[in-house]
């Protein structure tokens, strides 16, 4: 046991320990920065990147490292690059890390739920903002454990160092038991050191974690807990209320939900408003959207068959139909989420499509154009981005993309939350919001930049039935109120005839019937149309 002590104390293998620790390091930050490249590669548009970045991932991790290691020491002179040992095993290892963090970061930004990129794309984020906002934070913390383990592996391989003679600490545990035979105590002391590494990177992990946690509590109620930990058998002092919620079942929580404020006025009233006056005022208003001729398909499946719509500002249309109709396509080419094969789509007069000179707009351009026309939308599955209060749901895109201040992005945020009945779940995470709630932040999110059009795709399709009534009736106010174009695509019969002003049925990627909401629930003239209404109202 002395000599266990002895060795594990010896200043020769504590100068091993160091080539180590040097090793590892410059392998996994040039491994980081190779992977990096070696991610954005592969994530790019342009095949030809991704093929070359497909082709090293495959080479390098499916030869040895010891090889590579040989390859970099003894071959790269031959072409005139001479590397010292360190150099050429650091080099080695970054090469052979790279194509494995590469995959750990590709794996966890397209693990990324798609909706929140798509939530992006239609606040007008360009594609750097939506990685760097709303992939990059999310995308880390489910990296960490992964990065962790890789960090671990790296430590262990730097040991095939000693094929290019570094003095790293296996090489130097070799020549010291070859020299006193005495190969337990030398070689379990070493093991002992390499446990000591590997436990320091296993406390830099979970600190990280701890770090990153969106659910950490507050530092004053973990200091609560801390001394409720020492002393069990007294009463803890009252924590303060922590702003964020704890969950008790899937999406609540224990915070009582407040009511919606009552309806105004103005929503009391709204079914007394004569709807031929108000078409007759509608009917004198600019055009806010244009569709024309729209073609859409996916492959051989046609999607959107010449379809025409015209929405006049200030009105509300309802888009009516089966599944597989064409609703939710149409939507999404109206915020040009989805390109078209065919026709012509214009918002307050200006194309999302091509620059007034015809060229096709590249991405960033799309979302910078987006922005100024003012279009918003709101999804199914309400797309909120996950790492995000909702007060910076709502506040964050109106820094990001319309440039306010974090004072005035604030206040519009919590008067926008107030509105819809939640300024009381200002800092609560979207996973501690129930359906209702976390749609009713969508919808602020979505207004929240003054938008000319709100498109609504089947608002109310995830929720369950008895929330289904408080987003509803925000959806009400806002088109009473606000006097905002909107297109919604809904199956909710009752709310469409008492909200829009105009009912499109689609069906099989063509408008079917149009109408006055009354006329065509009512009085449908198409039989396609009639047939599907009796069976929505026998449901």
């Amino acid at each position: 046991m002395d000599l266990f002590f002895h060795y594990l104390s010896m200043p020769y293998l504590i100068d091993g320990v160091g080539y180590t620790l040097l090793i590892t390091v410059l392998g996994l930050l040039g491994g980081l920065a190779m992977g990096l490249v070696l991610a954005a590669m592969q994530l790019s548009r342009f095949r030809a990147l991704a093929i070359v970045a497909r082709t090293y991932s495959i080479i390098f991790r499916g030869t040895p490292l010891i090889l590579q290691m040989v390859f970099c020491y003894n071959a790269l002179p031959l072409i005139g690059i001479k590397l010292t040992a360190i150099a050429a095993a650091s080099l080695a290892l970054a090469l052979n890390e790279a194509p494995f963090i590469a995959e750990i970061l590709r794996a966890n930004v397209i693990g990324v739920d798609r909706g929140q990129v798509s939530a992006g794309q239609a606040l007008g984020m360009t594609p750097a903002a939506i990685m760097r906002r709303v992939i990059a934070p999310q995308a880390i913390r489910s990296m960490v454990p992964a990065l962790g383990n890789e960090a671990v592996s790296a430590l262990k391989n730097s040991s095939l160092a000693s094929v290019v003679a570094v003095q790293e600490l296996t090489l130097r545990s070799t020549q010291l038991a070859s020299a006193t035979f005495d190969f337990f105590s030398i070689f379990f002391a070493s093991g002992l050191i390499y446990l000591i590494l590997t436990g320091a990177i296993a406390v830099i992990q979970i600190v990280v974690e701890m770090l990153l946690d969106l659910d950490r509590p507050p530092p004053r109620e973990q200091l609560t807990r801390f001394f409720r930990a020492l002393l069990p058998g007294r009463e803890a002092a009252p924590a303060a209320v922590s702003a964020r919620p704890v969950p008790t079942g899937a999406g609540e929580e224990t915070v009582p939900a407040e009511p919606l404020p009552p309806p105004s006025a103005k929503v009391a009233a709204s079914v007394r408003v004569d709807r031929e006056a108000r078409a007759a005022r509608l009917a004198g208003n600019a055009a806010a959207v244009e569709v024309t001729a729209l073609r859409k398909a996916y492959g051989a499946n046609t999607v959107l068959n010449g379809v025409d719509l015209g929405v006049r500002t200030g009105e509300v249309v309802a888009l009516l139909g089966p599944s597989g109709s064409g609703k939710s396509t149409l939507l999404r080419c109206i915020n040009r989420l989805e390109g078209w094969d065919g026709g012509d789509i214009r918002v307050g007069g200006r194309s999302l499509d091509r620059a007034p000179d015809g060229r096709a707009l590249p991405p960033r351009a799309i979302a910078q154009m987006r922005a100024s026309v003012g279009v918003g939308m709101v999804f199914q599955q309400f797309n909120l981005f996950g790492h995000l209060t909702a007060r910076e749901n709502v506040a964050g895109p109106l820094r990001w993309v319309q440039g306010l201040t974090r004072l005035d992005a604030d206040r519009r945020a919590m008067e926008l939350l107030e509105r819809v009945g939640l300024a009381h779940r200002a800092d609560a995470l979207p996973r501690h919001l129930s359906g209702g709630q976390q749609q009713r932040v969508a919808i602020a999110r979505a207004v929240a930049p003054n938008p000319s059009v709100l498109l609504l795709d089947e608002p109310t399709s995830a929720l369950d039935p008895e929330l289904v009534s408080e987003v509803l009736e925000v959806i009400h106010r806002l088109a009473v109120e606000d006097g905002l174009a909107m297109v919604i695509s809904t199956h909710q019969l009752r709310f469409a005839g008492e909200v829009a002003d105009r009912i499109v049925f689609l069906s099989g990627g063509t408008i079917i019937e149009e109408g006055p909401a009354a006329q065509v629930l009512n009085a449908p003239r198409h039989p396609l149309t009639a047939r599907f209404l009796s069976k929505m109202e026998g449901e």
